[in-house]
């Protein structure tokens, strides 16, 4: 029996979940390292969400 698979989820729509996930965790997480390590990452997902918004913005062209 072959299991059935949801739809393929975008890019941006794993980096907005992973994020969220982290804000969670980041909510309950005592002062020190692992809170540090969340904090850094959600800023990491939050600076590929705007890389992608600009790689796919019209305004950006190949160079001539």
């Amino acid at each position: 029996m072959q299991r059935r698979r949801s739809a393929p989820h975008t890019f941006e729509e794993n980096i907005a979940a992973e994020k969220a996930r982290c804000e969670e965790q980041l909510a309950r997480a005592p002062h020190g390292p692992e809170r540090d390590a969340l904090v850094k990452k959600i800023r990491q997902l939050e600076t590929a969400s705007h890389m992608s918004d600009w790689l796919k913005s019209p305004e950006l062209r190949p160079p001539e």
